[in-house]
């Protein structure tokens, strides 16, 4: 390889770029500044275009290091802003990037090309676009899946991307179930477990199966209903075996795999009877539970509170709402389903992932919140109070909260007004 070149990479500056190719009216709230310079966006936008352009031919890089620089530069690009213009014309440069990346690559290269790629169809959406991409790298991430000399981190990665890009992508159903198939040879095999006392000895593949658990989950909640009723029948009364598994994430993702399959059942025939059903409520009682010492006190109160959930989701059938912000939007997570297909997004997306479901139409399609609440610059200086006003607002607050508390603390205290 050549000399590593010294690569700028995307940073929060960039970020803060007002860059939105199909929605130019549209601006996060938080991001209006009152009273300040005017910026010129054409500019902002093709110097951010000029930096991208700089690290997609940085991809082709005979570094490995620059190579995976420019891969994540773009990474932090793409999950902080709306690109699609952008992306739309130079897609087949990036797949062609991506491919040569994975396919060539070490290890940390090949996961941040996986990473770029589901962006990459994340910003996209479905389309006969995403369609070409996926045909391109569908078989790449398949080889690389399979292939037992592949490292761990890498197979891990491709797998969560081949999920990712089939469900965003797919409309042919044989593709779908053929990624299903692919994924289910990887997961089953924590199946074929050595039992120890303990249970089941863990080993160093287990990031891998969980990962390829998680994305045919996801596929799962797009198949057709006589499909998920056999894979319920092939998966059901096997997936309690993984909550004895020693490491915490197999556990997690078993139980939640286990509340939305029990959801689904639900919803295929609404008189579903699971035989073993008694066993499996004592297990996820267990879980919920557990108090054992030699267990970290932070993965004691993670599991107990995730397998609170799946236990009321099996026994009661009910699922803890929670509701997610965004802008001046709300959305509800009421479903396991959603709560999945939410999860799998935010892993990928981070900090981006209130952008991406106020801007990215794809996401918003997803998750049924219609089309980008456009914002102009007046409607947004009326949503945000000035500084002065707030500094009031966060006074009075302040004191009310001290007269509260000395209120409990000393009952002689005059009971008046807070302010």
């Amino acid at each position: 390889g050549g000399q590593p070149r010294n690569v700028q990479p995307f940073s929060d500056e960039d970020a803060s770029i007002e860059t939105m190719s199909h929605c130019s009216g549209f601006s996060d709230p938080a991001s209006f500044t009152e009273d300040g310079p005017e910026v010129d966006e054409e500019a902002t936008q093709e110097d951010l275009e000029y930096k991208l352009k700089g690290f997609i031919d940085l991809t082709l890089d005979k570094s490995a290091k620059t190579r995976q620089a420019a891969l994540e530069s773009l990474k932090s690009a793409f999950s902080s802003k709306i690109l699609y213009e952008f992306i739309m014309e130079r897609r087949m440069t990036l797949a062609d990037s991506i491919e040569r990346c994975i396919k060539k690559g070490k290890s940390d290269e090949q996961c941040a090309a996986a990473g770029l790629a589901c962006l990459l169809c994340v910003q996209m959406g479905s389309g006969i676009e995403s369609e070409e991409i996926f045909k391109t790298l569908g078989p790449v991430l398949k080889k690389i899946v399979c292939d037992g000399t592949a490292s761990i981190q890498a197979r891990q990665a491709c797998a969560t991307c081949l999920g990712i890009c089939c469900f965003i992508v797919t409309d042919d159903i044989t593709e779908l179930y053929s990624t299903m198939e692919c994924l289910e040879n990887i997961f089953t095999k924590a199946y074929q477990r050595d039992r120890d006392t303990n249970g089941v000895s863990s080993t160093h593949n287990t990031v891998l199966h969980i990962s390829a658990l998680l994305a045919w989950t996801l596929l799962l909640t797009i198949c057709p209903m006589n499909e998920v009723k056999k894979k319920i029948e092939m998966h059901l009364h096997k997936l309690p075996s993984l909550l004895s598994c020693d490491d915490l994430n197999m556990r997690i993702a078993a139980g939640e795999t286990l509340a939305l399959l029990f959801e689904l059942a639900r919803e295929t025939d609404a008189d579903f009877f699971y035989e073993d059903m008694e066993l499996l409520t004592e297990k996820l009682r267990a879980l919920a539970t557990d108090g054992n010492k030699h267990r970290a006190k932070v993965d004691k109160r993670k599991q107990r509170s995730v397998f609170r959930d799946v236990l009321r989701a099996v026994e009661e059938r009910d699922f803890p709402t929670e509701m997610v912000k965004f802008g001046p939007e709300r959305m509800y997570i009421d479903c396991w389903v959603k709560k999945q297909t939410y999860d799998t997004f935010k892993e990928i997306l981070g900090s981006g992932m209130q952008y991406h479901l106020q801007a990215n139409d794809f996401l918003r399609n997803v998750f049924e919140l219609g089309p980008p609440v456009m914002l102009d610059a007046a409607a947004l200086k009326t949503m945000k109070i000035s500084r002065f006003e707030r500094h009031l607002y966060n006074s009075a607050a302040f004191k009310a909260r001290t007269k509260a508390r000395s209120k409990c603390r000393d009952k002689r205290a005059d009971v008046g007004e807070f302010f």
